[in-house]
């Protein structure tokens, strides 16, 4: 029988993508008020990924990733997922969201990400929420490597540097 034993705190992160930079400010905001203060903020990158959001988002969409300085027990997942949801709720124009939040953690091995969408990769946490292991971390090529379901965006150099800044930024904090 294997020892139980308890979990490790994950670093939160956040993935946002808007084209209305007031509505941001604003999601950022809630974001800081929920999670606490915001220890990592990727430059604003395009995203022409996919067409996906643009009948309600429109075009010239952007992608900034953020994390927290607090970490959390992965376990709160769920709980994270449905108030981000609730931000994107209160940030409506004519019925549409002016931001999409994607909350996930990391941790020294993994980017997980939070849906609401099940399929077959996918772990039902709670409360209709899924869970998905995104990217998986290489000791050996020190960076995130996709898995096979992995969406266009997070395949990218550019998102595997910015995922691993955030985990060093994880290991600093719990080496301390």
């Amino acid at each position: 029988m294997g020892k139980i034993n308890r979990c490790l705190p994950v670093k939160l992160i956040a993935g946002l993508i808007f084209n209305d930079t007031v509505a941001v400010l604003k999601a950022k905001d809630a974001l800081r008020r929920s999670f606490g203060k915001i220890d990592y903020e990727s430059p604003l990158l395009e995203f022409r990924h996919t067409d996906y959001y643009k009948e309600e988002f429109g075009t010239c969409l952007k992608r900034q990733f953020l994390s927290f300085r607090k970490l959390i027990n992965p376990a709160r997942l769920d709980g994270i997922k449905i108030l981000t949801n609730k931000i994107e709720g209160e940030l409506l124009r004519d019925k549409k969201r002016l931001v999409n939040i994607d909350p996930g953690y990391l941790d020294q091995a993994r980017l997980v990400l939070a849906t609401t969408k099940d399929y077959s990769h996918r772990i039902y946490l709670n409360r209709g929420i899924y869970a998905e292991v995104t990217l998986v971390y290489s000791d050996k090529d020190k960076s995130f490597a996709p898995c096979s379901w992995t969406y266009p965006d997070y395949r990218s150099r550019e998102y595997a540097g910015i995922f691993k800044q955030i985990r060093d930024i994880y290991l600093c904090a719990t080496h301390a």
